[in-house]
């Protein structure tokens, strides 16, 4: 997320209304602004069958070699079982961390494997990077929108959030140039930059490579870390890397990275890189959060990049998400109504749609279970709840043909709140998509 999307929770949650909490008065400041994301709320819904989902971002995994990898699981219990099912180091498998350097190497990262840690999944990375930087009142620089996941982590560690705006060609420098001057005008103190440079999730844009050395550099003038955050750089459809921001400032860049979209998300093996002294406060945290990271999910990652032809599996990845990409682009220039606007991403998961004036994503998400579409609201990408007309779309999982499907029936609960809009205008409209809330048994 990611870096990664919470998918596990296939339930309905119980209502954890605040008034009816007995330890409410007990619990840490921190803790007051903890909620569950807009993809969380919604995956006891999207899950059912008959619900197309255009919501998660979970990895489709029907290409890899399934039974290849039990093969190759199956000896590596048999032949490393003690060491596969013992405790580990905090700081991670050091043959890995070796092998993750090569991974980096394609985006032009030149590393050493002592300046890595494994954690978790980068979303662990993401956490403990904020763990050891943010105080409460610190601010923090991320695009608007940003990853779900990511604006959590701040918010549990009590961190304001400024949002920079970002276009086509991603995070607009001038844009940053001024939240930062802002931000010291206001004697506030601005931590670190974090950034998805590449197929940006929920945003589908990429940094254009003309933007990443002034980038960096309105960074490093203003005394301001830089958090790369990169779980996608390797799904180019075309095939094209970029470069890393880490690849060209190694002393101001802390690269978070992922084997979640590449091989396996339920492994939960991610990675920081960053600068020695930094790292060292890394480990300390990371023991004090999980004490090592599996060393399974470690070893069987490594085993799998060792014996397996895994820059070939990413090219079958490239190409399935391609797919669906051109799928989902295909019906929405098809179906939507006029007004709509969309990315359209060189790769990785995600469209972001904006709709017409009048309609709100979150009020209309209703319908659209109703008429079994599921799709999160932009206003679960932004810490101050802007993003009412803006919605994120993903085609990474469904069948090109279930895309097209869910486009379809998108298209006409987007036409059906047009209509209420220019017969009632948009009071009415909100009473009467309110109404009809569904709950996860009913819709």
């Amino acid at each position: 997320m990611h870096s990664e999307e919470p998918e596990g929770n296939k339930h309905p949650m119980p209502s954890t209304g605040q008034n009816h909490d007995p330890h409410l008065k007990r619990y840490a400041a921190r803790a007051t602004g903890m909620m569950a994301s807009e993809v969380r709320a919604l995956f006891a819904v999207a899950s059912r069958p008959e619900v197309v989902s255009l919501a998660g971002g979970m990895p489709n995994l029907a290409a890899l070699p399934l039974d290849s990898i039990a093969s190759e699981v199956s000896g590596l219990i048999t032949a490393e079982g003690l060491v596969a099912l013992q405790y580990g180091s905090a700081h991670g498998y050091q043959p890995l961390r070796e092998q993750i350097c090569d991974v980096m190497a394609l985006e032009g990262i030149t590393a050493h494997p002592d300046d890595l840690v494994v954690t978790v999944g980068s979303q662990m990375a993401l956490d403990l990077v904020t763990r050891i930087f943010c105080d409460p009142g610190d601010v923090v620089i991320a695009e608007g929108p940003s990853y779900v996941g990511a604006l959590g982590t701040f918010a549990s560690y009590q961190a304001n959030v400024v949002h920079v705006e970002m276009d086509d060609d991603g995070l607009v420098p001038e844009a940053l140039r001024q939240a930062l001057a802002a931000a010291a005008a206001a004697g506030q103190r601005v931590k670190f930059l974090y950034t998805i440079p590449n197929f940006h999730n929920p945003g589908g844009v990429t940094l254009a490579v003309s933007r990443r050395a002034e980038i960096l550099e309105i960074c490093r003038k203003a005394g301001v870390l830089v958090i790369e955050d990169n779980p996608y750089g390797l799904l180019g459809f075309d095939g094209q890397t970029y470069p890393a921001l880490r690849s060209t400032d190694p002393d101001n860049v802390i690269y978070l990275g992922s084997f979640s979209k590449t091989f396996a998300s339920g492994l939960r093996v991610g990675w920081a890189l960053a600068p020695h002294a930094v790292r060292e406060k890394l480990v300390l945290a990371a023991e004090a959060a999980v004490l090592s990271p599996p060393m399974l999910s470690q070893l069987i990652v490594s085993r799998y990049l060792a014996t397996h032809d895994w820059q070939g599996q990413i090219k079958s990845f490239q190409t399935m998400y391609r797919e669906r990409r051109d799928a989902l682009l295909t019906g929405l220039d098809q179906h939507m109504p006029a007004g709509c606007t969309w990315t359209k991403p060189d790769g990785g998961f995600f469209v972001w749609m904006t709709v017409p004036e009048g309609i709100d994503t979150k009020a209309m998400q209703p319908r659209a279970v109703t008429a079994r579409v599921a799709y999160v609201p932009g206003t679960g990408f932004y810490a101050d709840r802007f993003g009412t007309r803006q919605m994120r779309l993903s085609f990474c999982y469904p069948t090109p043909e279930r895309i097209r499907e869910g486009v379809r029936r998108l298209a006409v609960v987007l036409e059906q709140e047009l209509e209420l809009y220019r017969t009632f205008g948009p009071a009415a409209r909100r009473v009467t998509s309110g109404a009809q809330t569904p709950s996860p048994d009913t819709a």
